[in-house]
């Protein structure tokens, strides 16, 4: 054993790198070399973060609002997260019940890191955001994936959920519109899960509702505690600006909850990272108390991307793609891939060798099905151009007519 290999921790066995990140650095390195890839991978909007914002951010530069802050969040920050979870979800929270932190997925570890014991079981919806079952095995807990597959909507139900709890069950984590389906869960669906958790007072919730402004076809979102008011002090709420207001790389996620769960959160981040960056809480701040009229018009633009995909993809041979009510992610299914033949000779034998063949085929970065827990499937990313879309559907639709 070398000294390298006898310093890194066990735990790190069970741990994956992200494949979502994964694939848009793979599909950034093809392109720097030459390649003509189209990457299909990237979980970001690829609209601009709004002007407005931006001049919050300058204007905090020249401030001098560069300084250390609260350690989860500014008083600011934390009176207009207070705003919007009472004007967009009818919650009422007092501002020692938010936390801001580096992202979404920065909440999601310290609120694992913070109540997971060896052991503690987690159910997870799949197909599920890749990062959740890896957090949940960085903090010592157990992921229990319930699988929900395309027949049911990719949508969890209350009696598969109620089989699913055990003693051990300390949380659920469900994600509404989801990535990487679209899928969204209806307030009766809600209602239906949250009357099983509700005979089960030892299990909580961390419902991801990241992509809450994302919705197509006049659906109406709703969050768990909002539909139960009884799971209000076992739910943690979380949102962020990175997908509604395109600031992906301002890194601001923030979440409403117990107090006791937050400060605890609190704590974890006090000695990880500390505060999430200045000039991003005072650009957040902004983003949420300033205009709003662009969310619904970029929704709009998302919809005749995802309108336009779902009918390309569906003339592709073997490939049946489902169309999402939210997010901007597209789930086909390539069932009736599987087992054919490529050009090279080489059969497909699951979403990774499907993946790998467009890939090295006709230059299109997705990701497998494998990587979000239910297969055979691969993901695409329709945050992009129109036109490029409909170039990458037009190359898997050849592509698939090409094999044997």
């Amino acid at each position: 054993m070398t000294g390298l290999e006898s310093l890194l921790a066990a735990r790190l066995a069970a741990v994956k790198p992200s494949a979502t990140l994964a694939a848009t650095a793979r599909a950034a390195e093809l392109k720097a070399a030459g390649h003509d890839i189209i990457g299909l991978g990237a979980g970001e909007p690829d609209f601009d973060t709004p002007e407005n914002i931006k001049a919050a951010a300058i204007a905090a530069l020249a401030a001098g609002d560069t300084k250390y802050t609260a350690v989860d969040g500014t008083p600011a920050l934390k009176a207009a997260i207070v705003d919007k979870f009472r004007r967009e979800n009818g919650l009422d929270y007092q501002t020692a019940q938010i936390t801001v932190a580096c992202g979404g997925k920065h909440i999601i570890f310290n609120a694992m890191m913070s109540t997971l014991d060896q052991g503690d079981e987690v159910i997870i919806p799949a197909p599920y955001w890749v990062s959740y079952p890896d957090i949940v095995l960085i903090a010592g807990g157990k992921p229990v994936a319930v699988e929900a597959p395309l027949a049911q909507g990719f949508k969890m139900t209350a009696d598969q959920l109620a089989a699913a709890i055990t003693a051990k069950t300390k949380w659920l984590i469900l994600n509404s519109p989801s990535n990487p389906t679209g899928a969204a869960y209806t307030r009766d669906e809600i209602k239906a899960l949250a009357d099983v958790l509700m005979a089960h007072p030892q299990v909580h919730i961390l419902t991801d509702d990241i992509y809450e402004h994302i919705v197509y076809d006049n659906f109406e979102f709703s969050t768990i505690a909002q539909v139960e008011p009884g799971l209000y002090h076992r739910t943690l709420t979380m949102n962020g600006v990175s997908k509604a207001y395109a600031m992906t790389g301002w890194r601001i996620g923030y979440a409403a909850g117990p107090q006791p769960l937050i400060e605890a959160m609190a704590t974890i981040q006090s000695q990880s990272t500390s505060n999430p960056c200045s000039i991003s809480q005072a650009a957040a701040v902004e983003a949420l108390t300033g205009p709003q009229d662009f969310i619904a018009q970029r929704a709009e633009a998302f919809r005749a991307r995802r309108d336009r995909v779902v009918e390309l993809l569906n003339q592709a041979p073997g490939i049946t793609c489902p169309k999402p009510d939210g997010a901007f992610y597209v789930y086909p299914g390539c069932d009736g891939l599987i087992g054919k033949t490529t050009a090279k000779g080489k059969a497909l034998e699951n979403d990774t060798d499907v993946v790998a063949w467009l890939l090295e085929t006709e230059g299109i970065a997705a990701v497998q099905g494998a990587a979000f827990g239910l297969s055979p499937c691969f993901r695409i990313s329709y945050a992009t151009a129109l036109s490029v879309l409909e170039e990458a559907c037009t190359r898997i639709i050849r592509a698939c007519e090409g094999l044997d």
